[in-house]
């Protein structure tokens, strides 16, 4: 996990803007250049630059400048670290939600069967 850290750190910051997300549900579709990409966006063009410098900097997004038109990409595989600890996180709940589940139900059985004191 400690490997991922600082990684999941900017992951995390750069999904959590609307803007980006937004950006990076445009990309899903396939690369768009940055002109694509900012003209639904109600914002000046070095701002929404911004946007795309902390998806490139959390390995979100690739960008290539051919002349002067730069096109963005969805990086591949660049979600398998959130991926990875969201699964993780996941597993550790449901095994919490299975250990209540098999209390409850052991109590519930223990009270059915009067071998338990009454609350």
């Amino acid at each position: 996990m400690a490997k991922y850290d600082s990684l999941l750190d900017l992951h995390f910051t750069a999904l959590g803007d609307p803007t980006r997300r937004a950006i990076l549900t445009r990309l899903a579709r396939g690369e768009a250049t940055v002109s694509e990409l900012a003209a639904p966006h109600d914002m000046a063009l070095p701002s929404f630059l911004g946007h795309l410098k902390k998806l490139e900097d959390a390995g979100l997004i690739t960008s290539r400048k051919q002349g002067r038109i730069r096109t963005c990409t969805l990086s591949p595989d660049a979600f398998l670290p959130v991926q990875d600890w969201l699964s993780e996180q996941r597993e550790i709940w449901n095994g919490r939600l299975d250990r209540l589940d098999t209390y409850v139900t052991r109590l519930m059985k223990e009270k059915q069967n009067g071998t338990r004191p009454e609350d």
